[in-house]
């Protein structure tokens, strides 16, 4: 059996079995914030466990590094549904320690690229269109750079007004958050 078989198969018995109703809600978040995060599979379960996040609580959104690169990227649209459409009243940009994203070597990757069928003709139209892949794929040096450089676009995106945006990085082993950059002042890293 493939994958996608198998994860059918156990749909099927998910939804025949009412395995679901524990799950129901509406797509409004209960406690009305936003989580940008990493991909991270350590952080699938620990993240919402640290946080006190259920399903229905808050807008979850997830990308390699939780980097926001971009003002007018997928991840900063989904950050302007969220607050405008479905009433997020505050934002939570949180990386973490050990994040792979941080050991990316571009080159490798294009590599792999290669290898996976991926033509030179190709990588040659994206790099004659103006993208610098080597740029693009790298990974950064720095978890606290990168949440501050995600928070500074955030704040001074201009479609964003009177929304705190609090940047913290993550223990992927214990779940301990620190705060790298506060929204307002009421908030305090122990």
């Amino acid at each position: 059996m493939n994958l996608l078989d198998s994860i059918l198969e156990y749909n099927r018995a998910f939804v025949d079995e009412d395995r679901f109703v524990p799950y129901l809600t509406n797509k409004l978040p209960n406690k009305k914030y936003v989580v940008i995060s990493c991909m991270d599979t350590r952080l699938v379960e620990l993240l919402p466990a640290s946080m006190d996040i259920k399903n229905g609580d808050v807008i979850l959104l997830k990308t390699g590094g939780a980097i926001v690169s971009h003002a007018f990227g997928s991840v900063m649209r989904s950050i302007l549904v969220s607050v405008y459409e479905l009433g997020a009243k505050e934002i939570f940009l949180v990386g973490h320690h050990d994040c792979g994203m941080g050991k990316v070597n571009s080159s490798v990757m294009i590599d792999n690229m290669k290898k996976n069928g991926i033509t030179q003709d190709t990588l040659n139209t994206i790099e004659a269109s103006g993208i610098d892949l080597k740029s693009w794929l790298r990974g950064f040096d720095s978890v606290e750079e990168t949440v501050k450089n995600g928070v500074k676009i955030i704040r001074n995106h201009p479609l964003l007004a009177n929304i705190p945006v609090h940047g913290l990085i993550m223990d992927p082993d214990t779940g301990r958050m620190d705060v790298v950059e506060a929204g307002y002042e009421a908030v305090v890293s122990s």
